[in-house]
C-alpha cells in the first residue's frame, strides 16, 4: 500500500493542492493526515476537499491547532474518519491513532495519549500489518533531541507496546522528512511537503 503522509499545513490551501497533485501522480492508494491541518482552529475549508476530489480516501488525526469541534466538523462535511475515534482496517493494513500534543488548543495528556491508541489497537490488533498515526513525537526520539521539543512517554510505550509497524507525526516542522527506527517500528516525521511511506 502506497501512502501520501502530510503534516502540518496550517490551513496553507496552496500546500493542500500540491499535496493532492502529488498523491495523484504517485498513485497513492491512502492519504494520511497527521494534524495542524488549521492555525489556531481557523480556516478549515478547503484542507480535505482537493484530495477528495483526486479520488483519494483521507485519514486523520487532529493537531494541538485543531480542536476536537473542527474535527468532528471535518468527520461530518467530507464523510472522513478520524483515527481518534475510529480504527480502520483497509486491505489488511490496520490504522489507528491519537491526535493532540502536549501544548495547544488540543492539549493531551499522557494517561490519554496511551489509553486513545489502546482502545484502537485493540480493533486492529489482528490485521497483518499495523499503522500508528499521532500529532506528536515519542519521547527519547531523534526528533526530539533535534528539535529541541518534549516528545511524549505514553507514544513511545504504545510504540514499544503495540509494536506498529509504522508510526506517523508531525508537529516539529524542523525535523520534516526525519525517520529512525524504534525497535522494530519505522517511526517518520511527516509535514507540509508531504512523503511516500509504502506499508
Amino acid at each position: 500500500m502506497k501512502i501520501l503522509t502530510a503534516s502540518d499545513i496550517h490551513a496553507d490551501k496552496n500546500a493542500v493542492k500540491k499535496l493532492a497533485n502529488k498523491a495523484a501522480r504517485e498513485k497513492a492508494d491512502l492519504v494520511i493526515l497527521a494534524g495542524d491541518l488549521t492555525y489556531f482552529d481557523m480556516d478549515w475549508k478547503g484542507m480535505i476537499g482537493p484530495f477528495l476530489e483526486k479520488k483519494k480516501q483521507v485519514l486523520f488525526v487532529p493537531g494541538n491547532h485543531d480542536s476536537l469541534g473542527t474535527a468532528a466538523v471535518l468527520v461530518k462535511k467530507y464523510d472522513i474518519k478520524n483515527l481518534q475515534d475510529y480504527s480502520v482496517i483497509i486491505d489488511d493494513v490496520g490504522f489507528f491513532g491519537c491526535g493532540g500534543a502536549n501544548i495547544g488548543l488540543n492539549f493531551t495528556d499522557e494517561d490519554d495519549f496511551f489509553e486513545t491508541l489502546y482502545r484502537g489497537f485493540r480493533y486492529i490488533k489482528n490485521a497483518k500489518k499495523k499503522v500508528m498515526v499521532t500529532h506528536l513525537h515519542p519521547s527519547g526520539s531523534m526528533v526530539e533531541k533535534k528539535g529541541g521539543f518534549e516528545g511524549s512517554e505514553a507514544i513511545r510505550k504504545a510504540i514499544e507496546t503495540f509494536k506498529p509497524d509504522v508510526h506517523i507525526f508531525g508537529h516539529i516542522h524542523e525535523t520534516e522528512g526525519l525517520e529512525e527506527k524504534i525497535d522494530n517500528t519505522v517511526s517518520i516525521c511527516t509535514g507540509k511537503k508531504g512523503k511516500i511511506v509504502e506499508v
